[in-house]
Formats: C-alpha cells, structure tokens, sequence
C-alpha cells in the first residue's frame, strides 16, 4: 500500500483535499466513492512509496500463502482477541507485522470488510487461501461467543495437519532425489567416461567380453539417443500430469500410490489422520457430524479416500453411526473403528478421533523412520552394484589381456 492524494469535491459541493493509503486508483476512487466524495484529481504516489509486494500482488506475480503462515496468523489473531484486542485493532497489528505480500493484502481486505459491517468469516470466505473448514469454524466461533478457543484450535490443527504432510512428503521425496542422484552419476560414466575406454579398447584389437560389449552398446546408445529420451519423458510427464490433474485421473494415481509397499501404508496413514483431525476440529466446535463430514471431503487430498468418505457420509445421512461405514473400509484399522464405536457410545466422540488422529501421526513417523533405514542400503547396494558393474566391464578386457600376455 501506499499513500495517494486527492482532490475533490464533497457532498456539500466545498473543495477537498487529502490522502489515502490504497493500492490502486480504482481501489481510492472507491474509497472516495463511499465517503461521498467527487474526484477530481488522483496523484499517484512517488516511486519512493511504491510497495513492490502489493504491486506483485495486484499483478499476480506473488506466491500464495501456505499452512504455515496460515498458522502463525491464526495464533496471532488467537493470542490478541484473547487478551481483549479489539479485531480491528489486531487485523491491523498483524497487517503491519505480516511479510508475506499475499497474505497481507489478505488481512488488509478482511479488516476492510469487517470495518465495513461484515463478519469475520463473510470477510474471510471471499479470500484465497481460507478453505472452507476454516471460515466454517470461525463462522461456529463467532456464533458461541469463542473466537479465541476456534482459533487456537485452528492453529493446532493447521500446524500437525502441515507436520503429517511434510513427513509423507519426505518420504516419498528422499528415496526418489536419491536416485535420481545415482542415475546421473551412472548417466555421466555411460557417456563421458566408458568412451575413453572404447578407444583404448580398440588400440589393442583384442575381441571385448559380452558383458563390455553390452556396456560400450549401451553408452553408445546414450550418446546418441539421451536428447530425445529427455524430450520423450517430459513429454510423458506432462501427459501424466495432466491426466492426473482429472478428477479420474486424481483417482487413479491415488489407487496406484495406496497399493505400493511401504509408500501405501504412509499415504493412507498420513490422510487418515488428516480425516480424523479434521473431524474432531469440526466436531468439537459444535458443527454438525454431517457439516463436518462434507467439509472433511473437500480437505483430504486423496481421491480415493475422499471418494470412501462420501460413501460414510452418505450412509449416516440414512441412520446409521460413524462407525458401521468405517468398518467395511478395507484400509480402515478393526482397532480405530472401535476407538471410535466406544466415543459415540460414550458421547466423546471429537476426543476419540483426537486419539485416533494421534495414533496415525505416530504410525507414520514408525513408517518414515523404518522406510529411510530400508530404503537407503537397498538404494545405495543397487546404485553401487551398477557402477561396479560398468568398472568390471570396462577393465576386464585389461586383466584378460594382461593374463595373455603372461
């Protein structure tokens, strides 16, 4: 933001003169609009005031915000309407303290919007970056008078959901940067390297093993064919991608990725406890079990079990409990789902599900930890193995011919 001046006419039709802090002419054309005043000049402000990161904004050049900064602005605003800041006064706090430029031009029209007569959550829900689980809950916080409970809430639950999909992320990101590392390494000795030898190899005219026939075939080929395979896995990539980005797409790729060894167990774990936290978040602050579940479905971010979700949903729409949809899910655990049966008989089921939620982060830190320690040997005997394979290969005709020799 930054200052602009005006001059103008008021209602009265007596000259006026001043400044606003806006980001664009048509954003201070608007403001003056609503004070009843008639433009008549608009100077923008000195390339001195100009504020980059609005400007990026406003064009779209600047990231979005994630779970983090979503996070440490919820705790923020829980902290101060807790200590009886008014939410005006703290929007404005966080506004002037906040860095990231999407994020503050977020705070900076909510707290317009709520200056303007609206709630809190009437002003959020027209924000990128505030989901609907969100509003829903600050909408249930305005409602019974608890703001400052829903919101710290909030932050807890966007802080472990932002843990559980940072640990599932890793997992499937080290093994994959591992190899790709590997494969360079022996991409780089197939191409550069084994045709030095090649030269050498045809100097002493001696017939090369099959197995350094097969390699000095293999770099050559690379040599000459690694451009295009290049181009023909982006182009692949990109035709994966776009199928993946469809709805049947999602549901494939979510199916192919639950069924593998290892990896499986840690994507469904990870969204599992995302469910169940969701859930409990919901439920907890008084929204409704089916509300709750309808908001669950639009947050998970597999297809899969996304897809079974509307199936339980559906089913407590008839009658039935949480529970007897839960149980027919093949990747559900017998122990969770019973976890769960005694917190609705019980009455405490958001407390149940907070257990439960807990149970599956502790599962997956197991997986994650286990699947590093087994993949990482496995990884590095395989890659290791290859090299020492193409270093055989290329200096066995050596040993031969020095044998011959003697």
């Amino acid at each position: 933001m930054a200052n602009w001046r005006y001059e103008g006419l008021n209602k009265e039709g007596k000259r006026v003169s001043g400044t606003i802090v806006a980001t664009s002419e048509k954003e201070v054309r608007r403001i003056l609009r609503n004070e009843k005043i008639r433009a008549r000049k608009i100077i923008p402000p000195s390339i001195l005031e100009f504020d980059l990161g609005d400007w990026m904004v406003e064009k779209g050049f600047a990231a979005p915000f994630g779970a983090k900064d979503l996070a440490n602005f919820t705790k923020q605003l829980s902290i101060m309407i807790n200590a009886g800041v008014p939410i005006l006064q703290a929007l404005e706090i966080i506004f002037k303290s906040e860095k990231q430029p999407t994020l503050k031009k977020s705070v900076k029209n909510i707290a317009r919007d709520v200056g303007e007569g609206q709630t809190i959550a009437e002003a959020m829900e027209k924000q990128k970056g505030f989901n609907k689980l969100y509003c829903n809950l600050v909408k249930a916080g305005e409602a019974g008078g608890i703001l400052d409970e829903i919101l710290e809430k909030l932050s807890v639950h966007l802080e472990k959901q932002e843990k559980t999909k940072a640990q599932v992320k890793s997992a499937m990101m080290y093994p994959f940067i591992v190899t790709l590392v590997g494969f360079g390494v022996i991409w780089g000795m197939m191409v550069f390297v084994v045709p030095q030898f090649v030269g050498m190899l045809a100097d002493t005219g001696q017939e090369p093993p099959w197995i350094t026939q097969m390699v000095i075939d293999t770099s050559e080929f690379l040599g000459l064919h690694s451009l295009k395979m290049l181009g023909v896995l982006f182009v692949l990539g990109v035709i994966v991608n776009s199928f993946i980005k469809t709805p049947s797409g999602k549901v494939v790729f979510d199916s192919l990725t639950m069924k593998m060894p290892i990896f499986g167990m840690i994507i469904i774990k990870g969204n599992l406890s995302t469910f169940s936290r969701t859930l409990a978040t919901m439920l907890s602050s008084g929204v409704s079990l089916i509300d709750s579940l309808d908001i669950c479905i639009e947050t998970i971010d597999n297809g899969v079990i996304a897809n079974d979700v509307k199936v339980i949903r559906k089913e407590v729409v008839q009658g039935k409990t949480l529970t007897e949809p839960l149980m027919k899910i093949e990747y559900f655990p017998d122990m969770v789902s019973q976890m769960i049966k005694v917190g609705e008989q019980t009455g405490q089921i958001d407390q149940m599900l907070e257990k439960v939620s807990d149970v599956f982060e502790d599962e997956v830190n197991t997986l994650v930890e286990g699947m590093t320690k087994m993949i990482e040997p496995i990884i590095i005997v395989v890659l290791g193995g290859i090299i020492a394979c193409i270093l055989v290969a290329m200096y066995l005709p050596m040993f031969m011919s020095a044998g011959g020799a003697d």
